[in-house]
């Protein structure tokens, strides 16, 4: 998996962490979940990185 997946994946957990836990209601939290989403799209615009070995 790539790095923007593995990124989407910590982001989303720890924005579900926060949101379940603690009911924040600042804006910040959310900025989690949108950097998240952005690394996904990055991740799957990208496509997969191929290996010159």
């Amino acid at each position: 998996m790539g790095i923007f997946l593995w990124l989407f994946f910590v982001l989303l957990v720890l924005w579900l962490i926060f949101w379940l836990a603690v009911h924040v209601t600042s804006g910040l939290i959310h900025l989690l979940l949108v950097v998240a989403v952005i690394s996904l799209i990055v991740h799957f615009v990208r496509g997969p990185r191929r290996s010159t070995v």
